[in-house]
């Protein structure tokens, strides 16, 4: 019994291991950035991105609604979580890419939509993520050839992401016209092409600015 018993877990073992490993690559990364349907588009197609799902982040309020969180008091902003193939980006290059889709100088919301619901904010999970967001912001600093005092983005610990309502998932592609307009009246591209020049909405390796700027 036991000389069937050894080949059969071994084989258990051999077929579990590579599952295990891709259940291991995958990790998740939450950011708010503004208008949510906006980042969920930008960061969702990004090799290695397994899926982006718009929600609310920051707040205590439990089961956060639309209308209270843009209503404000709720102390939450709009967020996307990032579920990501670690093996094929790394947190990172996440990083870059959310930096380089928002305007890290707009404290005070981003682009036409104001207020805190809709300031840019990273919400690490763990002390890795921690240390590579704060990373990320002294590197953007010297990018965009800034003190760090001009950056706006906050850095919080993640406590909890609440997703949205269904309507607000995807919304780039079940509402495409109306994402498009609203995307083009709010100013968003422009403004990102004014911060970040031709690394706007990139995700490459950052570069150091030539001069700084007061």
């Amino acid at each position: 019994m036991k000389r069937l018993l050894l080949p059969l877990l071994l084989l258990l073992v051999l077929l579990a291991g590579p599952c295990a490993s891709a259940r291991a690559a995958i990790e998740e990364a939450v950011f708010a950035g503004g208008c949510f349907w906006c980042l969920e588009h930008d960061l969702e197609h990004l090799p290695g991105v397994l899926d982006a799902e718009s929600g609310y982040s920051g707040g205590k309020l439990a089961n956060p609604t639309y209308q209270q969180v843009s209503a404000g008091g709720t102390g939450h902003q709009e967020a996307v979580r990032v579920r990501f193939d670690s093996a094929k980006i790394s947190y990172p290059t996440l990083l870059r890419a959310f930096w380089r889709n928002v305007d890290p100088l707009d404290g005070g919301g981003q682009f036409c939509d104001r207020g805190s619901s809709y300031r840019p904010v990273i919400f690490p999970i763990g002390q890795q993520q921690l240390d590579q967001a704060r990373s990320s912001l002294k590197a953007a600093s010297r990018e965009l050839g800034r003190p760090a005092t001009a950056i706006k983005v906050q850095i919080k610990p993640f406590e909890r992401f609440w997703p949205a309502e269904g309507y607000h998932q995807n919304y780039a592609e079940t509402n495409a016209v109306k994402y498009r307009y609203y995307r083009w009246a709010c100013g968003r591209d422009r403004r990102l092409d004014a911060v970040w020049g031709s690394r706007a909405r990139q995700s490459r390796n950052w570069v150091a600015a030539p001069t700084q700027k007061t």
